[in-house]
């Protein structure tokens, strides 16, 4: 159905003869504000969410500075006159059953588990904005960068991802594909994690990763992230220098997850060579 509405919307703009697509578009949610960012025409894009500016989740900080934004509030989104909101599957959803009451259409975007839903979210977000040639050639980008890299093979160097709480990811998510495309195997996948669970640190020990791959920590203390500085996890991540760490390029479906594996790919790289396996 979500797919659908994005479908009538495109029917409805054509049918009205005016440009093939909505002329003031909110964003509301930090991936959707990305994929806006990269494939909306110049002055389509009325504002993006007050995340997009946070480098520390958006990979498009810098650029969102452009924009008005938003605090995903209904009353504020309905203010900038939108024919068009575009949300997250988790946005609140007072604020889009309320814009929808008030006749605002809302198109709502699922977020990406691999990076087979990043193409397919290029083109829904094309197709939404009346963008669809700009998307195409965004996807054909997307599909020729990651062609050169390397999967992993039965004999890559084995990884761990290792965040808060343990949290770990496996070849089901979006973090383990990246994972996979740069060239490195998953131990999430060994130990029966296929999509993302907590990983108990004496697992993770005796798993002995070749590499660990970490986030950085917020600032002020948080207990969540003390497991990230036991001596255990520290040796682990100094096994490959100072260990890889997780950005913003992580976080959404989009483009950018191909500098992410583009990083990774570089450590494996260097893992190699120091272990004098290329």
């Amino acid at each position: 159905m979500r797919r659908l509405s994005g479908i009538v919307l495109a029917l409805l703009w054509a049918a009205t003869g005016a440009f093939a697509g909505p002329s003031r578009v909110v964003s509301m949610n930090l991936c959707t504000d990305q994929l806006a960012m990269l494939l909306a025409a110049p002055g389509q894009l009325a504002s993006v969410s007050y995340i997009a500016r946070d480098t520390r989740a958006s990979a498009m900080a810098d650029a969102a500075m452009a924009y008005p934004i938003n605090h995903g509030l209904a009353e504020e989104i309905y203010l900038l006159r939108p024919d068009l909101v575009i949300a997250g599957a988790y946005s609140t959803p007072a604020t889009t059953d309320m814009l929808r009451r008030l006749g605002v259409p809302v198109v709502v975007f699922r977020p990406a588990s691999s990076l087979q839903d990043v193409r397919a979210r290029i083109l829904q977000m094309g197709e939404v904005l009346g963008r669809e040639d700009a998307a195409r050639a965004l996807l054909a980008d997307y599909d020729q960068q990651l062609e050169t890299f390397e999967h992993a093979g039965p004999e890559a160097p084995r990884a761990a991802l290792y965040a808060a709480n343990g949290f770990t990811s496996g070849s089901k998510t979006l973090a383990g594909q990246i994972l996979r495309a740069a060239g490195l195997r998953n131990i999430a996948d060994e130990l029966g994690y296929g999509r993302s669970g907590h990983m108990p640190l004496e697992v993770l020990a005796m798993a002995e990763p070749d590499l660990l791959i970490g986030t950085s920590p917020y600032p002020r203390g948080s207990r969540s992230e003390e497991v990230l500085l036991h001596p255990a996890v520290r040796r682990l991540a100094g096994r490959s220098g100072a260990g890889q760490i997780r950005d913003a390029d992580w976080v959404c479906g989009t483009p950018h997850v191909l500098r992410a594996v583009a990083a990774l790919a570089e450590e494996r790289r260097r893992f190699l060579e120091k272990e004098g396996r290329e």
